[in-house]
């Protein structure tokens, strides 16, 4: 199976870089190709422009092309003042653009273009869950990014895991995370 896993944290040292050496090593010790994009590394540029020309750049073009090959698409990020960061969502406006990522129909619906994919995101965030879940923030993230993004486009959602508190927690319980993180890959991506 071929994966593309979008990372989105400017920290090389954070925890989201763990995570996204956990779900790399899961996928490609079973036997996946595995493509990463950090999209802070690679220095994408996340405003949209408007050229009048209506075409897209050759970055928009390459990162459109690693996700046409993919059966399987990962987003890892922080969650920073209750959304994702600016470049993931510059990405999303520029990447997964109309004619690519969804079309309307001559009917007004909308046909979504990248479907027979899957879709898992991975969320950090410094709140306790706890609070988040009780506020429907938990419930707004998932909607936002999970059928916002994905589904809108066709894509499967298989997941959407979100561990709250990582900055104030012990090693054991950032372990613990990346465990529940490794297992689940390991079960959605035999």
């Amino acid at each position: 199976m071929n994966h593309l896993v979008v990372y989105a944290h400017p920290n090389p040292e954070s925890f989201n870089h763990a995570i996204l050496e956990t779900v790399v090593e899961s996928l490609q010790g079973k036997g996946h190709e595995v493509t990463v994009r950090d999209l802070y590394a690679i220095g994408l540029d996340p405003v949209l422009r408007f050229d009048g020309k209506g075409e897209a750049s050759q970055e928009v073009i390459t990162e459109q092309e690693l996700i046409s090959k993919a059966d399987a698409i990962t987003f890892i990020y922080p969650i920073w003042w209750t959304g994702m960061p600016a470049i993931l969502k510059g990405y999303i406006d520029r990447v997964y653009s109309y004619g690519f990522a969804y079309q309307y129909n001559a009917e007004g619906g909308i046909d979504k273009l990248l479907s027979g994919k899957k879709g898992l995101i991975i969320n950090t965030h410094g709140t306790p869950k706890e609070i988040y879940d009780s506020i429907g923030m938990t419930e707004a993230l998932i909607k936002t990014a999970t059928t916002g993004v994905f589904e809108f486009c066709g894509i499967e959602s298989v997941g959407h895991l979100t561990f709250g508190s990582v900055p104030s927690v012990d090693d054991t319980a950032r372990k613990e995370m990346l465990e529940e993180i490794r297992n689940k890959v390991n079960s959605l991506f035999e």
